[in-house]
């Protein structure tokens, strides 16, 4: 599928046409892939580029209503297993998850097709996206701004048609800042409504939700 094309649905019509057999899952991830190495060097909102991973995603079959989405989590509360969750900080470099969080699993049941984890500030308390670790994200509609925080990177690479929809995190703004910032509509579900296991409730900065 062309970018043109692609960026034109949302995750819901992208789904639709690939349950129709009118795309693949794998022609869908090409696509965001594409774009991702297109845009990502100057907006740094993928941070751990799992394309690998994706790929065998993609191959496998999945009857769940966003099958063959490509999809990104955000760096900070959704654990995906053999992979590094850093929360944006070089404390956690070699944080390496033993298995998926729930919500994880619930995307993966879901059918997106999980292919990299997007740019937080440190551990998640700043309304921008920058790290000494991760380095700074920016916001695609001028990359001289801030693309808000601390999804940044999830919003970044929304607006910038990376991906339809992306895993986001807020417990003061975190997801509705930066679909301000990015022009993107942004969900925040109420608390206790998305569940945070293994790691334990964690109070309202473990609220996770798609964007």
């Amino acid at each position: 599928m062309k970018f043109e094309e692609y960026r034109q649905h949302d995750a819901v019509a992208l789904a639709g046409l690939v349950a129709k057999g009118e795309v693949s899952a794998g022609e869908l991830l090409e696509t965001a892939v594409e774009r991702m190495a297109q845009v990502n060097p100057a907006l740094n909102a993928v941070t751990l580029d799992l394309t690998d991973f994706g790929r065998a995603e993609a191959g496998a079959k999945s009857s769940g209503p966003l099958a063959g989405v490509p999809f990104l989590l955000k760096d900070l509360g959704a654990l995906l297993g053999g992979t590094v969750t850093s929360s944006g900080s070089a404390l956690l470099k070699d944080n390496v998850a033993a298995a998926d969080s729930a919500i994880t699993k619930a995307y993966r049941d879901a059918g997106l097709v999980i292919f990299g984890k997007t740019n937080t500030p440190e551990f998640g308390l700043m309304p921008i996206t920058e790290s000494t670790f991760l380095g700074p994200c920016r916001n695609p509609w001028d990359v001289s701004r801030t693309p808000g925080g601390s999804s940044g990177g999830a919003a970044s690479a929304v607006a910038a048609g990376i991906v339809p929809a992306a895993h986001a995190s807020d417990g003061g703004g975190s997801i509705r800042t930066p679909a301000s910032a990015c022009g993107l509509f942004g969900m925040k579900p109420s608390r206790g409504r998305v569940s945070f296991a293994p790691l334990g409730r964690g109070g309202a900065a473990r609220r996770s939700s798609m964007r």
